[in-house]
């Protein structure tokens, strides 16, 4: 004797299944797309592209200053690559969200960018003008930088990443941030 009980088998047509499968996918919640630049312009400044190539070791740098309070210590293992690149913000365009695989050395040179950061309490932005200055750390820290001023903007960027590696990694729109639409 069989201790489970016996069920009785139901048939169920096909033309229902597809309706289900339909309203299924509808209200399933789909995660965010990966969000592309818009507008930007991105130039590289030295040539060859990569602009420069470090061997491991020779980042790895140490400098006590003779002025006070000032100390450089960098240690990077593994091959590096050096970008440098100017990228150009027509008002209203934005990078997407990304991040990098290693820093990078950013300085607004005209206008001015917000950037939003998606670990921020409530992607707060902050706005930097012409001439400061602020790092990203990359190594998946998100970010979206956009030109919300008047006027064209403009910045500079130096990069390391590791040898061979893209130099942006694109992000999918962070929940707690708001959707920046492209203009």
């Amino acid at each position: 004797m069989n201790p489970l009980p016996h069920f009785k088998k139901i048939r169920i047509p096909p033309l229902l299944i597809a309706p289900a499968l339909i309203a299924l996918a509808t209200f399933t919640a789909v995660p965010a797309r990966a969000t592309p630049s818009c507008g930007l312009t991105s130039t590289n400044l030295l040539s060859p592209v990569p602009a420069g190539y470090f061997a491991s070791g020779l980042l790895n740098l140490m400098c006590r200053s003779n002025l006070p309070d000032w100390l450089l210590h960098t240690r990077v293992r593994g091959d590096s690559d050096l970008y440098v690149t100017k990228h150009t913000f027509p008002v209203g365009a934005h990078t997407g969200w990304h991040t990098h695989p290693g820093p990078s050395l950013i300085t607004v040179v005209a206008g001015e960018l917000t950037v939003y950061e998606s670990d921020s309490p409530n992607c707060t932005p902050t706005v930097y003008h012409t001439g400061e200055s602020f790092t990203d750390v990359g190594c998946g820290d998100v970010h979206l930088v956009r030109n919300e001023g008047t006027v064209q903007a403009m910045d500079v960027a130096v990069q390391i990443v590791p040898a061979g590696a893209p130099r942006r990694i694109d992000a999918d729109q962070p929940a707690s941030c708001p959707v920046i639409s492209c203009p």
